[in-house]
């Protein structure tokens, strides 16, 4: 059982009273982290567990909590506290009870998306960079998206493949996509908008009111579209969700088309994360985007 004492300590610093944890149940974290809900008795709290190591994770993911929460669009669960004691690294956020929704409209999800999307910055990327999974995600501020994405999205993990021993069809592709991925944006940039950047279906589930929350952000300012393209990939997200969204921030014409310059992002970190059985998909997509522009 994990010394609590360090983030009781913590958690009663932010609340200005005294908070002992007293009893901790192991929940669902995903498979990077160890989760649990904790509790004194009455105040419960949802509390991420990784190596000190990690700790800069947790610190990322406070911050992109916070900046969604700023914006006054959807709901996430409270950051309350992040934290190391040398060996164990913490995140404490609000706990919520959660469910999938079933009864609930994923209208209100696609319009608080969009919401979230007209939040925006002047520049492409944020002031800090996070991580997506395991992997660092770079956010160096950029005033041009074509470079962004060119640079610090698909070449970076290009690189990273690269290192991880995928060379030959896939860098070939790679390389021939970045030299041509101007071809896939319209003269005019899109707007920085503030994105959750890890948005597939188990990043987001309901509270008790039917409520959407979103939660395991990897933020960052860039094309909307980039965050809409990830729910499609992995299952996809309710149809009504599709069409609240294009009611409150219709889609621009070719984002069938981009929306795959996007998922390629993540379909090479997960290549980088889980290995070769995402190899065939991203050389796939690659020879499909080029065909485009032939």
């Amino acid at each position: 059982m994990h010394n609590w004492l360090g983030i009781s300590t913590q958690i009663s610093t932010v609340l200005g009273k005294t908070y002992t944890i007293q009893e901790s149940d192991p929940i669902g974290g995903g498979c990077i982290n160890q989760a649990y809900r904790v509790s004194d008795g009455r105040l419960h709290f949802f509390i991420k567990l990784n190596s000190s190591l990690n700790f800069p994770m947790f610190e990322a993911e406070f911050a992109g909590l916070q900046e969604i929460l700023q914006s006054g669009t959807i709901r996430v669960p409270n950051p309350v506290c992040h934290g190391q004691d040398g060996q164990i690294a913490w995140l404490v956020l609000e706990y919520l009870n959660l469910n999938n929704g079933a009864t609930a409209k994923g209208s209100a999800l696609g319009e608080q998306l969009a919401a979230l999307h007209r939040t925006t910055s002047s520049q492409f990327g944020w002031y800090r960079d996070n991580t997506l999974g395991t992997t660092p995600q770079i956010n160096r501020f950029c005033t041009n998206w074509t470079e962004f994405w060119q640079k610090h999205r698909l070449g970076y993990q290009l690189l990273l493949a690269q290192q991880n021993g995928f060379n030959g069809k896939v860098q070939r592709l790679g390389e021939q996509l970045l030299l041509n991925l101007q071809n896939f944006f319209a003269p005019a940039q899109p707007v920085p908008s503030l994105l959750h950047g890890d948005l597939w279906s188990g990043n987001y589930a309901y509270d008790g009111h039917g409520n959407p929350v979103i939660f395991d952000p990897a933020v960052y300012y860039g094309d909307r579209e980039a965050d809409l393209a990830m729910t499609e990939l992995f299952g996809g997200f309710p149809s009504d969700f599709y069409s609240a969204y294009r009611y409150n921030y219709p889609l621009d014409s070719g984002y069938n088309i981009r929306k795959n310059v996007y998922n390629l992002y993540h379909i090479l970190n997960h290549l980088n994360l889980f290995g070769g059985s995402y190899l065939y998909q991203a050389e796939h997509m690659m020879s499909s985007l080029l065909a485009e522009i032939r």
